[in-house]
């Protein structure tokens, strides 16, 4: 299980027990567009090889806001 944790500047991930960080120009680098606009899934497949994300997709702009 993958857990991500969001802030203002980034995300703490916890993938397969090992803890890291993306930084936000990373993120929108992977994306290709605003950290805000970038959602939950998304960085799940920055994340995971073969990711299975479940629910609707989350803006960060709202998870954070």
């Amino acid at each position: 299980m993958t857990v991500l944790s969001f802030d203002e500047s980034g995300v703490d991930v916890v993938y397969k027990g090992t803890e890291f960080r993306l930084e936000k120009s990373l993120i929108e680098d992977a994306v290709q567009k605003p950290y805000p606009d970038v959602t939950d899934h998304e960085v799940l497949m920055i994340v995971e090889e073969d990711p299975s994300p479940t629910g609707e997709p989350r803006r960060i702009a709202d998870i954070v806001g």
